[in-house]
């Protein structure tokens, strides 16, 4: 573990990491009875990388240290919304042929989950097996003249989501 911010002898220390502009007492300690106030920590700008295991340690002075009683354990996972999608074509748009859609995010956390729809005025929603939502793949098969149009991809998790959309002229 790495100490990033603590309370001793009367002065705070926030330590030399890339969280030292971004964390902080959520209180004024100078102005509270540390003892029995908040001492809540905040992290602004929260990055990705802020996630992890997180400990906070009490220790009074001329108490009894008892390891398991004065430390409390936070995990943080920093959800990070989809990046812009790509859409993708992969195959020959003629008639009675079989082509895939692609749709891939670079970005987000947890993994984005992907939903194809065709826009109006022929609108149309796609569930499996010709749709896979976690890999973002559509495929259509036995083209006709008549699924030509706008595909729209939506990549989305919990922080968010992200759209695409490919033209396909059969």
């Amino acid at each position: 573990p790495v100490q990033i911010l603590s309370y001793l002898g009367g002065k705070v220390k926030v330590e030399e990491t890339d969280l030292k502009p971004r964390i902080g007492f959520l209180y004024d300690i100078f102005t509270h009875d540390i003892f029995t106030h908040n001492i809540s920590v905040f992290i602004n700008a929260t990055r990705e990388q802020d996630s992890g295991q997180y400990m906070c340690s009490v220790n009074v002075e001329d108490d009894t240290i008892r390891l398991d009683k004065n430390i409390g354990v936070i995990n943080l996972t920093v959800l990070v919304p989809p990046a812009t999608p790509t859409c993708q074509l992969h195959g020959n748009a003629v008639v009675g042929a079989n082509v895939t859609l692609i749709c891939s995010s670079k970005k987000g956390k947890p993994s984005p989950m992907y939903q194809w729809q065709r826009e109006p005025p022929t609108l149309q929603v796609f569930f499996p097996p010709a749709q896979d939502r976690a890999r973002g793949t559509l495929k259509l098969t036995n083209l006709t003249l008549e699924m030509s149009g706008v595909y729209v991809c939506r990549a989305e998790n919990q922080a968010g989501s992200k759209n695409c959309s490919i033209v396909l002229e059969v």
